[in-house]
């Protein structure tokens, strides 16, 4: 048996609107299965999946993997049924939250995104990501931290966008210093920042601890803006962390980051700052 096809912690949440979309294609799953005559072991056998997961995959309670679909289509002769579904399978195996952020930030044509007490997970690798979430309490099981690692890293898909949208992060200067998991982590994090920075959408800058006086000290900004002129922003000072679309609202939010954007290193300093961090790791 396949045992990384077999995996648990993959199943459908409780009031996920998605679970209707699992259940269809669970139902389409053994439709297709018995009119090509094969039983669940069957099915279980040629795929090198487990029978149980087979059955929950049918009763729509389990979330398949892009790939097994890709597969079964073939072995049940769904003539591609199955496979249309490939995407939104991708998507359903997602926390709901993640999904709904996901969306916005592949709708946005600007983002500016303020950090002070971690890296921006769009910034971040995915051993650094790792490292970061098992320190969450309480803690993630196995399970549960690979799919919220592979719900970040899905993200990233936003770098790979034709035209990109145009990026601007700053991050104070602690977030690039604290080793999370390890020194080596760090280097290879710090090192991908710098790639990230040279794309020609992306604007990386750093706010130096000793600026003590800058309106960030309420929490992280993030504000995304749509090209029909509207926007969603959020920080963790005001409006009770809710996302918020009101103009006074963002406003608010716009011109505190202008001011934190102001006070901050230049990029072309910032790119300098990281290097001269990685040289001292």
């Amino acid at each position: 048996m396949n045992e990384a096809a077999d995996e648990t912690g993959w199943d459908v949440q409780p009031g996920d609107e998605i679970a209707q979309v699992v259940e269809t294609v669970g139902r389409l799953l053994r439709l297709h299965r018995e009119a090509a005559g094969m039983r669940v072991a069957d099915l279980a056998q040629t795929l090198r999946y487990g029978e149980d997961m087979i059955r929950k995959i049918e009763r729509g309670v389990r979330i398949p993997r892009p790939e097994f679909l890709e597969k079964a289509d073939e072995v049940v002769e769904a003539r591609g049924a199955l496979k249309e579904f490939k995407e939104d399978m991708r998507k359903a195996r997602y926390p709901k939250k993640v999904r709904g952020l996901a969306d916005l930030e592949g709708k946005a044509v600007e983002l500016l995104m303020y950090g002070n007490h971690n890296i921006h997970g769009l910034l971040q690798t995915e051993e650094y990501m790792r490292a970061l979430l098992s320190t969450w309490r309480p803690a993630y099981s196995p399970d549960e931290l690979e799919r919220m690692v592979a719900a970040r890293m899905a993200r990233k898909a936003l770098f790979e966008r034709s035209p990109g949208p145009e990026l601007s992060f700053v991050q104070e200067q602690v977030t690039l210093e604290r080793p999370v998991g390890d020194t080596m982590v760090l280097r290879r994090q710090l090192e991908h920042m710098l790639e990230i920075a040279r794309l020609p959408f992306v604007e990386l800058q750093v706010m130096p601890t000793h600026r003590a006086n800058h309106p960030g000290t309420g929490g992280r900004i993030q504000v995304l803006k749509f090209s029909d002129g509207t926007a969603l922003g959020r920080t963790d000072g005001d409006f009770g962390g809710r996302p918020v679309s009101d103009p006074r609202q963002l406003r608010v939010l716009d011109l505190r980051y202008g001011i934190i954007r102001a006070q901050a290193l230049t990029p072309g300093e910032s790119l300098a700052f990281i290097e001269q961090a990685l040289g001292r790791l």
